[in-house]
């Protein structure tokens, strides 16, 4: 059983700089699919980015080109490298997890694990 524990969430100024990590236990590999989805308090939950286990990426549109999806498989660690923080960025972001093959050009995959969030608060 794949667990999932975030960190790296905060407050911070709009225009700043946060980075998050997901760190998996149990039985994860590099097998694995990642994403990270976030979810602002009265809106649905969206998939911020996504990298597949060959290592390409997707990005939502809102956030492309000032965030960063990586995985550091020596350290077994996803990251979420997040620049130029807006206000609407606000919201609980979350580390997901597959084994089912997900790759960049599906629309959505089906994730079967998930972390328990770290909080995201950019101050305008």
């Amino acid at each position: 059983q794949v667990q999932l524990v975030e960190s790296g969430g905060g407050s911070v100024q709009a225009g700043g700089s946060l980075r998050l990590s997901c760190v998996p236990s149990g039985n994860a590999d590099n097998g694995y699919s990642m994403a990270w989805f976030r979810q602002a308090p009265g809106k649905e939950r969206e998939e911020v980015a996504r990298i597949p286990v060959k290592m390409n990426t997707r990005y939502a549109d809102s956030v492309k080109g000032r965030f960063t999806i990586s995985k550091d498989n020596a350290k077994n660690t996803l990251y979420l490298q997040m620049n130029s923080l807006k206000p609407e960025d606000t919201a609980m972001y979350y580390c997901a997890a597959t084994s089912f093959w997900c790759p960049t050009y599906f629309s959505s995959c089906t994730w079967t694990t998930w972390g328990q969030g770290t909080q995201v608060t950019v101050l305008s």
